[in-house]
């Protein structure tokens, strides 16, 4: 009789030969593509701007993890998606120096600060793209037009801006389709949005990628596609009632859809799955509140744009959402209450 191991651990347990290197390297390709056009759109600007994010968070990780006298993290691949997502949300003319300090935030506070991988609270890319909105205001909100003719050969100065030194742009910026309408009451094309043909931020241009790469994630199993189904479900029907009720004032719903950083937001973001609830019925939640929120913000608040805030605080909520909804264990009773 031979003897046998068995191995007890605590969840998540894997059903299949699956390590978190092959989880972040195929999040990474699917990012990719919306990457990429965002570069075709903006040409050396984009290009910059993502290089710096990702340089950014793949130095801090090593670094950090060289401080604390643990061994490298950065070939799990997770410091190269939180620099790609945190990338993705930047003006693409954002001064390098301060995308570098952003990604230092991202990894350091949204990440390390909570004792790396697996337990970070909430999605590390949104912290850093959130302290830079309270930080530089105007520069994070300073857009500009893709596809010119020159966008492969000139560099904007406010890309190459020295530290600390207030960044100029070369040129004239662009308003976002979301600034456009909540403050001139402007509406884009819809197949203008989806297609990318607008200003906006890196990840803001590509939605159909976007998509794409999220339902390779899902046919792969890498993503819940119950966060994102219940995000833009929520976001199409409140917008599509206050359409209905007044369409004079309120957008369509396809262009809630496809405007701003919902697409990644949805996809990519709030489908962390460390910063995201576990239950089936707990993700739905969680999904309705983040999009409920980012109609509440963009229609009411006083920002054109509320994603990276909805998930932000659907991350807050997220351990009382798993709390609230316990599964029960088999063969034990309701708790009464007294």
């Amino acid at each position: 009789m031979s003897n046998q191991t068995l191995n007890i651990s605590t969840s998540p347990h894997l059903a299949k030969d699956v390590s978190v290197e092959v989880i972040m390297r195929n999040v990474v390709w699917a990012l990719l593509p919306a990457a990429f056009f965002s570069i075709y759109a903006f040409g050396l600007n984009a290009a910059l701007v993502l290089g710096t994010a990702v340089t950014s968070c793949v130095v801090t990780e090593h670094f950090l993890c060289r401080l604390s006298n643990k061994s490298s993290t950065v070939s799990d691949w997770s410091a190269i998606i939180t620099g790609l997502l945190f990338g993705l949300t930047l003006p693409p003319i954002f001064p390098m120096w301060m995308t570098f300090i952003g990604g230092v935030i991202a990894v350091g506070m949204g990440k390390f600060l909570f004792g790396g991988l697996g337990y970070n609270v909430f999605n590390p890319a949104l912290v850093g793209r959130a302290v830079l909105q309270a930080a530089f205001p105007v520069a994070i909100t300073t857009w500009y037009t893709g596809f010119l003719d020159d966008r492969f050969t000139a560099i904007n100065s406010s890309v190459l801006a020295f530290p600390f030194m207030e960044p100029v742009v070369d040129g004239t910026s662009g308003a976002t389709p979301l600034s456009a309408f909540k403050f001139d009451g402007i509406t884009a094309d819809t197949m203008d949005l989806a297609l990318g043909f607008v200003s906006g931020s890196a990840g803001e241009t590509s939605a159909v990628l976007i998509v794409l790469g999220g339902i390779y994630l899902v046919i792969r199993n890498f993503m819940n596609w119950r966060i994102p189904v219940a995000i833009l479900g929520t976001v199409f029907a409140f917008s599509g009632i206050l359409y209905w009720i007044d369409p004079s004032q309120y957008p369509a719903p396809m262009f809630m859809l496809f405007s701003g950083g919902l697409m990644l937001g949805a996809v990519f973001m709030a489908t962390d799955m460390v910063a995201s609830p576990i239950t089936s019925l707990g993700v739905v939640i969680y999904g309705i509140i983040i999009g409920a929120l980012v109609v509440v913000i963009r229609v009411w608040g006083g920002l054109p744009e509320g994603v990276m805030y909805a998930i932000l605080l659907g991350n807050a909520i997220s351990p009382h959402i798993d709390r609230l909804i316990r599964n029960r264990v088999y063969g034990t009773a309701k708790t009464k209450s007294v």
